[in-house]
């Protein structure tokens, strides 16, 4: 059985209609089906009746005339009724019955309405019966509770007044009263039922929610860590351009061989970057990382790293003094090759024409130790836009990491970068 408001349940944000209804609809209790469907609950209309909703009212309603009918028999045979009072039993048992109709527009209404009649009409027992069922479903448990409690504790009056003349007075009272708890437990259990699937329904709901918002945060932070990763590569690349473009441009006498070498790192740094930004926006129009892409660098490809930056004319030193370097994990080897990248490419900004340090050391369990190390730059530097951005990235990937970044002046007027990373 089912009617308006049932479960009492909170709105919830709007969805779409879960499939289920799209093609059983007739199946589900319109009381039921106003809590599930979002447009009827924002639309604020009563809701209708569902082709299962009128074959149960109709069954209820046959049932309350079967149950008077039964008791205008018992009437008949009763010494303790009079024609009279008999006549009204019946009249009261007929508009009970028909106030079954209205039980889904006023459950509490009409089960204090029916607790007055059936202490007045045994006809009416029937519709009474109904009605406290319809409340215990759609009404909280207080209302059931109290109505029910009501017509517990007047059946024994009932039965003084109005004695049966074949069944005992107790016997009467004690099936009345287990009758009258079992529609009320049995009516609790139907509304519990029915809170439980709508608070399914709205945990599925903050579920989809929680999972989207998840997604949302993964693809953010996924995007941040492709952004940090163009800065790192780019950077490198761009000044080494950098460098190279203002050689050729303050040294147009340059010797042939020195202009084509320049000519040389240019072209090869501008190929590198563009690769690298190629498979930069490639990953943010897909969405997720292509694994078909070159590798990722690691400790192994910082000789390498310090080639290039050679190359382009920078006096670089790598002390590099680290217990089987092969066992480096990747993850730690990346970020140690970054941190390294990062100073390179500040002090060939900030410190032009210095001897730069790079310094690694460490072994398993005692972590990773990179340094970059510079001495104050000869003479007045201009200030470079937009500096300091590459040490906060350094600093949250080293953070990610589990390890840890310090950066700042030395004493002696210099810059240091220095890292220290957990291995195993």
């Amino acid at each position: 059985m089912s009617g308006d408001n049932a479960g009492q349940a909170s709105p919830v944000p709007a969805v779409e209609t879960p499939a289920l209804f799209t093609g059983r609809r007739w199946f589900i209790p319109s009381a039921l089906l106003h809590e599930l469907d979002p447009d009827a609950a924002r639309a604020g209309r009563r809701p209708r009746r569902t082709a299962r909703d009128w074959v149960v009212d109709f069954s209820c309603f046959l049932l309350a005339v079967l149950v008077g009918a039964v008791a205008i028999e018992a009437l008949n045979d009763n010494p303790h009724v009079s024609e009279g009072l008999a006549v009204v039993d019946q009249l009261i048992g007929a508009l009970a019955c028909a106030a079954v109709w209205l039980r889904r527009r006023w459950p509490l209404g009409l089960a204090v309405a029916m607790t007055a009649a059936t202490f007045v009409s045994d006809t009416a027992g029937g519709a009474g019966l109904i009605a406290l069922f319809t409340l215990a479903v759609h009404r909280p448990f207080r209302y059931g509770a109290w109505v029910g409690g009501i017509n517990v504790a007047l059946v024994p009056l009932y039965y003084w007044l109005r004695p049966d003349a074949d069944i005992p007075y107790l016997v009467s009272v004690l099936l009345a009263g287990l009758l009258t708890l079992a529609i009320v437990g049995w009516g609790m259990f139907v509304r519990s039922k029915r809170q439980l699937m709508v608070s399914l329904r709205d945990r599925a709901r903050r579920a989809e929610t929680e999972a989207r918002l998840r997604a949302e945060q993964a693809q953010r932070l996924a995007r941040e860590a492709i952004a940090r990763e163009m800065h790192d590569v780019l950077a490198h690349r761009l000044t080494l351009l950098s460098v190279h473009a203002g050689a050729l441009e303050f040294r147009p006498d340059a010797p042939p061989a020195e202009t084509a070498r320049a000519a040389g790192v240019i072209r090869e740094s501008a190929h590198e970057a563009l690769q690298d930004l190629r498979e930069i926006i490639g990953v943010l129009r897909a969405g997720e990382p292509d694994d078909t892409g070159r590798p990722q660098p690691t400790l192994a490809a910082l000789d390498t790293l310090v080639a290039e930056s050679r190359e382009a004319g920078m006096k670089v030193a790598l002390d590099q003094r680290v217990d089987d370097a092969g066992a480096v994990p990747s993850s730690v080897g990346r970020t140690a090759y970054r941190i390294a990248q990062e100073g390179l490419t500040n002090a060939r900004k900030h410190a032009p024409g210095t001897e730069v340090t790079v310094t690694v050391t460490g072994g398993p369990g005692t972590g990773l130790t990179v340094s970059v190390h510079n001495p104050p730059p000869e003479g007045e530097v201009p200030p470079v836009p937009g500096s300091g951005q590459g040490l906060i990235g350094l600093t949250e990937r080293a953070t990610l990491a589990g390890g840890r970044l310090e950066h700042g002046h030395t004493p002696e007027g210099g810059f240091e970068v220095r890292a220290w990373l957990p291995w195993g």
